[in-house]
Order: structure tokens, then C-alpha cells, then sequence
């Protein structure tokens, strides 16, 4: 399945975007659970064009600067409600390095392991703080038929998960600091 192809019909759902327009959106509110680079979203692009499911008009920018503003068309619209109301089954756990280094780091010295950790809380610490920060903008939830509702869920998701890590994290910290106890 190509699910780039919907996370790109979805948001034109929303509105008529650039190939550009697009790339930010992948680097901002769906940075949280997916991404795709340019040299990805412009062959999909081009590929829905071809399959119908999208249209494009070529607007003039200062005197040379070609854009394509994207816009879903009925069949892209009919087929991007098809396919949101499949049931996914569960997928494989993403790969994750540092996940990796701490199943085999009992081959590391304990203050290493340790140093390590913390680092990884650091980063999770401010990766939170961006979060919340983000989630400022949701003083209450949005309407359920918005677009903003499903933003909504996905950050609050985000946060949770990243307090979750951080828990996990000094869980592991206060294991490796009983190791140097005994």
C-alpha cells in the first residue's frame, strides 16, 4: 500500500497545496507520527496526477518561479474516504537505535550506560517541552469534524509518548545505579 499516497491525498482534502506547502506539512504537524522528503512527495505528485486522483494549476511567482497548486479531485476524494475506513492491523515496532544500543549494553561500563540514558532524557525532556508547547494552542478540544481534532489527538498522543520514554529512561537509570550499589 502506498500510504503516502493518502497521507498527500489527506491533506489536500483540507486544502489546495504546492509540492512545497506539502514538505512543510510532512516537517511540522505530521513530523509526529510520519514523514516523507521532497524527493519522495513529488514522484507521489506526479503519480496521483496521472492515476486522476489529482489536478494542478501552474501559478506564476514574480516573473519566472513556477508553482503547481495540487488539488484533489471526486475520485482521489472517494478514494482516500475508502481507504480511512480500513481497520489496520497493528505494524512492526519502527526500528529504534538507541532501543538497540541499550539491549546490548551490557557490554558497556555502567557509567557510560548511564551518561547515555541521560542524554537520551535531555533530548526527550526538550522534545516534550516542544510538544506542550505546540499543544498551548488547544486550550479545549477542538470540534470533531475539524481538521485541528485530528491534530489534536496525535499531539496528545506525542506527549504521552515522550513521557512515557522519559519514565522508561529513569526507570533504566535507577537499574543501572542499583547495579553500582551491590
Amino acid at each position: 500500500m502506498r500510504s503516502l499516497k493518502y497521507a498527500i491525498l489527506g491533506l489536500l482534502c483540507r486544502h489546495p497545496m504546492t509540492g512545497y506547502e506539502i514538505a512543510k506539512e510532512f516537517n511540522y504537524e505530521l513530523a509526529e507520527f510520519w514523514y516523507a522528503n521532497h524527493s519522495q512527495i513529488y514522484p507521489e505528485l506526479k503519480k496521483l496526477n496521472e492515476e486522476g486522483l489529482v489536478n494542478y494549476d501552474i501559478e506564476i511567482s514574480g516573473e519566472i518561479l513556477e508553482a503547481k497548486r495540487y488539488t484533489i479531485t471526486e475520485d482521489g476524494y472517494r478514494d482516500f474516504i475508502k481507504w480511512l475506513h480500513k481497520d489496520e492491523k497493528i505494524q512492526k515496532t519502527p526500528k529504534d537505535i538507541f532501543r538497540l544500543r541499550m539491549y546490548f549494553s551490557g557490554n558497556l561500563d555502567v557509567k557510560t550506560r548511564i551518561y547515555l540514558l541521560e542524554n537520551q532524557r535531555l533530548q526527550h525532556y526538550s522534545r516534550l517541552n516542544t510538544l506542550k508547547k505546540r499543544f498551548e494552542q488547544y486550550p479545549q478540544v477542538p470540534p470533531h469534524d475539524s481538521d485541528r481534532f485530528g491534530d489534536f489527538l496525535v499531539l496528545r498522543g506525542a506527549i504521552m509518548r515522550q513521557e512515557n520514554i522519559i519514565a522508561w529512561i529513569d526507570e533504566c537509570i535507577g537499574f543501572c545505579k542499583e547495579d553500582t550499589v551491590r
